[in-house]
């Protein structure tokens, strides 16, 4: 194998694990150390530089960093990445004085946004800055979109919301809200230099079974009706609720009905338990409230008795699974269940919607009735229109609107400017030793055994009452100091300097996960089979040096290695250094 390339700013992006599975690339690492120090402020600042919404996304984030923690190549559960991002937005000073100064004179170049949620207002965050003026429109009363009209005030409360959408509204960004745009033409005709559009999936999926027209004043489009609780149009709900679905949104239907008045309130699920799309956290709030879930039954129809729904009849079944892992249902044998229902919630799924973007526009669209949108620029067939957030792939999550309003906001940059949108700026990267002493780092590199600590919860008997009291209550500082040191510092490297190497093999010894090797050189597939031990998990990369004298070269597996600088520590000759790799997504005019 060829010497590893650690200039290549990829490289160790891929070993710090939390922050290459962010969508934002959020350096994790950097601001759990900042939370330890009780520099709340500075690490609310590095999670908006990128993530925009840490208040938010530290109660609501679907939370891809925390499968992929190196915590738990140690322990069961990974390091709560998620609760203490919010750490820092509860105990951050005012920030308003760091935030992005708006030019007296604007740039010249006019934008619209469509749809005032997650990723356009991103783009707005990221453009604003710059000089552009920026016109959102949307059809609620304010912005935040889908964050407002979706995500219970119990998970996300509305002065959280609000706080941290006026960031960016206050920005001298023009909002036109309680607005339908039914027209792009129309927006176009305005003589915007781009428009974005960040419109989301705003149409739910129902089911169409026998017995749904008798029934349909009690049956309800999941994302529907939260947005009729959310903006209190609806105040009630039946006391037996049924809930078709097992993904978050079911989830939220659910828990919302409980506290509106549903007192037998189930979710009705077709898949296996574990093959709800919930997240695993959501799936045991619901239970948490006494919430049964009733998996591996199909929904077959509704049942109307004189004009009037009394419940709906269900097909149990079994999953059976091919070698490939492809699931098939298979009724059991007189497996019909009647369920008694007052009301029923449909949270199948959600889709895209675009009856207001006329055909004849350029904007090329595919089978599905999808707009043909590149994956890396956001940019329709029409060059002056992109896309972005649910709008552009289908449903996803806050964090990856964030993710695309950064990268749309690049592009509409690079249009404005007359430059090529494929030609995207390069990531900023650092990478610095953290020696302080002969033996000693600018951080705590101990690695003990230490379990996740518990979110406290408000108590059931309140917030089943009262659907704007908030559930969790959060960490304290000191349950997050605490909570943070379980943070391994996956982005301070082992930086190894083969000219240094006396090849000791002192490393090898002091290893704990014996991820260290000297050996003759060969393919990967060989190298990986002879190590001091296997690496067979292929995700991540070995670190390979160049010919040291003896014609070994040196192998780290960087999928086991803890960062725990016991090599560093023990090495005669400083071969082996600590050094911290802070990486961070370019933005729009950088």
């Amino acid at each position: 194998m060829k010497p590893t390339d650690i200039k290549n700013p990829e490289y160790f992006h891929k070993v710090v694990d939390c922050q290459h599975a962010c969508p934002a690339h959020t350096p994790v690492p950097e601001y759990i150390r900042l939370i330890a120090a009780e520099r709340y402020t500075d690490a609310y600042m590095v999670n908006w530089r990128s993530n925009v919404f840490p208040g938010i996304l530290g109660r609501t984030c679907d939370r891809p960093c925390e499968p992929a923690c190196r915590r738990v190549r140690v322990e069961e559960e990974p390091v709560a990445i998620c609760r203490l991002k919010r750490v820092a937005a509860d105990n951050k000073d005012d920030i308003t004085d760091r935030l992005p100064k708006i030019p007296s004179k604007s740039n010249g170049k006019r934008i619209a946004l469509i749809g005032a949620g997650p990723a356009s207002l991103t783009v707005a965050r990221d453009l604003a800055p710059l000089g552009y003026s920026i016109d959102i429109y949307d059809n609620q009363f304010a912005g935040g979109g889908m964050m407002r009209s979706q995500i219970p005030t119990f998970r996300l409360p509305v002065d959280v919301l609000d706080e941290e959408v006026n960031y960016i509204l206050n920005m001298g960004v023009t909002t036109t809200f309680n607005i339908e745009v039914d027209s792009l033409k129309e927006i176009l005709d305005k003589s915007y230099d781009a428009v974005f559009i960040g419109t989301g999936a705003p149409r739910g999926k129902g089911l169409n079974l026998p017995g749904l027209e008798d029934a349909m004043s009690n049956v309800y489009l999941g994302i529907d009706w939260l947005s009729s609780v959310a903006f209190e149009h609806t105040r009630s709900i039946g006391k037996r609720v049924l809930v078709l679905g097992g993904g978050n949104t079911a989830m939220d239907c659910c828990r919302t009905s409980r506290r509106m008045g549903g007192e037998d309130v189930r979710v009705v699920v077709r898949s296996p338990f574990d093959d709800m799309k919930a997240s695993p956290w959501e799936k045991a709030d619901a239970a948490h409230e006494g919430i049964p879930i009733f998996n591996n039954h199909v929904p077959r129809e509704f049942v109307v008795e004189g004009g009037k729904l009394k419940g709906m009849n269900f097909e149990k079944v079994e999953a059976k699974y091919d070698e490939d892992g492809n699931r098939t249902l298979i009724p059991i044998e007189n497996g019909m269940v009647f369920m008694e229902a007052d009301d029923v919630l449909m949270a199948i799924g959600q889709e895209n919607a675009f009856p207001w973007i006329e055909r004849d526009l350029g904007i090329e669209f595919d089978k599905w009735d999808m707009p043909v949108v590149d994956k890396v620029t956001f940019q329709s067939t029409n060059g002056k229109v992109f896309f972005g957030g649910d709008s552009a792939f289908g449903p996803e999550n806050i964090i990856t609107a964030v993710a695309h309003g950064h990268q749309a906001a690049v592009s509409i940059d690079l249009f404005c400017r007359g430059e090529d949108v494929n030609k995207r700026p390069p990531p900023q990267v650092t990478l610095a030793s953290q020696k302080m002493g002969v033996h000693e780092w600018s951080y705590d590199n101990a690695v003990e055994n230490d379990q996740r600590y518990i979110v406290p919860l408000a108590p059931l008997q309140k917030t089943l009452k009262d659907r704007k009291v908030e559930v969790e209550l959060g960490f304290d500082i000191a349950v997050g100091f605490k909570e943070a040191e379980r943070c391994l510092n996956c982005d301070v490297q082992t930086v190894f300097d083969e000219l240094r190497c006396i090849e000791c093999d002192a490393c090898i010894d002091i290893c704990p996960t014996d991820c260290i090797s000297f050996t003759t050189n060969g393919s990967e597939d060989d190298l990986r089979s002879r190590l001091e031990a296997p690496a067979p998990e292929l995700s991540q990369d070995l670190y390979i040096s160049a010919d040291l004298p003896t014609m070994r070269v040196m192998v780290k597996d960087e999928n086991v290695c803890l960062h725990c600088g016991l090599c560093a520590e023990r090495c005669p000759t400083t071969a082996w250094d600590m050094q911290k790799f802070l990486y961070n997504v370019s933005q729009a005019g950088q």
